[in-house]
């Protein structure tokens, strides 16, 4: 098993849950940041301008923002900053074409989506570039796509940290070949990304549909499913079919040659985000609507309210929402490969179950803005939970009276402060280090969970290390 991160330094600010009754109410969180990165990169490389309508507003998406910015694509903010009105380049390949020698180096930070979908849509565009990223993104492998791209890209494209790690460096006159491959098994984005190059490397007139084989197992299937709905909806033609398991092939996608074309496009609420809400409503037995989302919606993750549903909660549905009542809370045995995202909500609402919950199907949590299954285990141990770590993923042994509060590490991971939080809404004593870090895709959640709540936390140091805080009495 890896070594757990890094600790972070003591010195750092914290916020603190205060325990209290049922939460019961309503939310709807902001837009989806997987939804916004994909529209993004279609409207970018579209004909014709675009507006996208309810984007989320936080790291990752500014970012993948900054770097279109940076190759020529016009981006403008509306509506306090909800709406984007996007104007590519007026001549398809200009942003890549008009380097000569030089190279734009794009600063990636720690958005997974955003290097992954820029180095397969730059790929195919053309032109000089390197991107690179924070410390912790050059430890996350890209290998197995810079492989992929490597195999039908004119030019040169390589990793430059070990283990095929970023930075990415590229230097391409587009893709000369429509046939990839491409391994499933360390992350979807590797094909997402790709996917939605292969119209990208058409726009030069070529007719060839673009053919992308998954070698292996693929993880987080809805995510590219999204992903071919969100092509879609910018005029992309996308086929998912089954792989040739003779030749251990999960899935085969076929993109046709029709270009992106510019589009009116709305983005559904986050169900990564809503996770904490119903989450929320597990653990203190209250009930929660997250407004915007159903079992309709593109994104897998609204699936984490039926893993609620087997663990003793109600689950009820209407045109506008899903809503989620807290019961007797038991132990589960589930798979989560395909709602990944929701593995750490999920372990928390386990602490509260009256039997241990096995998750499987998860070794990827490893590699990303943390190893989501070996830190995650040393958070929760710290809270009286008993952990056994596995290689796909871990069991958690519920501590009853035992549970305890404590300070607890993020690792800057926004997915590990918004999750471990929730322990707070039942525990006394549980405090998050480095809240700010939620700012990555959720830069006002423990201001909505104040509000849901409705009581305030207590915050330490300064108050302008808590952005999304509201005015409410702090302590240190």
């Amino acid at each position: 098993m890896p070594e757990p991160s890094a600790r972070v330094s003591s010195e750092q600010p914290w916020v603190e849950i205060v325990p209290g009754g049922a939460v019961d109410g309503a939310i709807r969180p902001p837009g989806s940041k997987s939804l916004t990165n994909r529209a993004l990169i279609c409207a970018a490389m579209a004909r014709g301008a675009s507006r996208l309508h309810g984007v989320l507003d936080s790291e990752d998406t500014e970012v993948m923002v900054a770097a279109l910015r940076s190759i020529g694509v016009k981006i403008e903010r509306q509506e306090s900053g909800q709406t984007l009105l996007i104007e590519p380049p007026t001549e398809a390949k200009q942003a890549g074409s008009d380097r000569g020698a030089g190279e734009a180096e794009l600063f990636i930070a720690n958005s997974g989506t955003s290097i992954r979908f820029l180095a397969a849509a730059l790929s195919a565009l053309g032109g000089r570039y390197r991107l690179r990223g924070v410390p912790r993104m050059h430890q996350r492998p890209i290998g197995d796509l810079v492989d992929a791209i490597g195999e039908v890209m004119e030019g040169e494209i390589r990793t430059e940290s070990e283990g095929g790690c970023p930075p990415v460096w590229i230097d391409s006159r587009g893709w000369k070949d429509h046939e990839l491959q491409v391994a499933g098994s360390v992350s979807s984005q590797f094909l997402s990304g790709l996917m939605m190059a292969a119209p990208i490397a058409s726009s030069d007139g070529d007719s060839a549909a673009t053919c992308i084989a998954v070698a292996g197992e693929l993880v987080s299937r809805p995510y590219v499913e999204m992903t071919a709905r969100v092509m879609r909806s910018f005029g992309a033609s996308v086929d998912l079919l089954a792989g040739d398991a003779a030749s251990g092939e999960s899935l085969s996608v076929i993109v046709g040659s029709d270009p992106y074309r510019g589009t009116d496009y709305t983005i559904e609420p986050d169900a990564s985000a809503a996770s904490y809400f119903w989450a929320a409503a597990a653990i203190s037995g209250g009930t929660v609507k997250v407004n915007g989302l159903t079992h309709g919606a593109l994104q897998g993750d609204v699936g984490f309210c039926d893993v609620l549903e087997r663990m003793g909660c109600e689950v009820d549905e209407n045109d506008t929402g899903l809503t989620v009542t807290g019961g007797k809370l038991r132990g589960v045995d589930v798979d989560m490969n395909q709602i990944s995202d929701t593995v750490q909500t999920l372990s928390v609402v386990a602490l509260f179950a009256d039997s241990p919950t096995r998750v499987r199907g998860v070794a990827h949590n490893r590699f990303k803005e943390t190893d989501r299954i070996g830190d995650l285990a040393c958070e929760l141990r710290k809270l009286g939970a008993t952990i056994d770590e596995h290689e796909d993923g871990l069991t958690i042994h519920p501590p009853g009276e035992s549970l305890h509060g404590a300070t607890l590490e993020t690792y800057h991971d926004h997915r590990m402060a918004m999750s471990l939080a929730l322990a707070g809404l039942r525990v006394p004593g549980v405090r998050i280090r480095d809240p700010a870090c939620t700012s990555k895709t959720y830069p006002e959640f423990f201001a909505d969970l104040e509000q849901i709540t409705q009581r305030p936390h207590r915050w330490s140091g300064p108050r302008d290390q808590h952005p999304d805080a509201s005015d409410q009495t702090s302590s240190g």
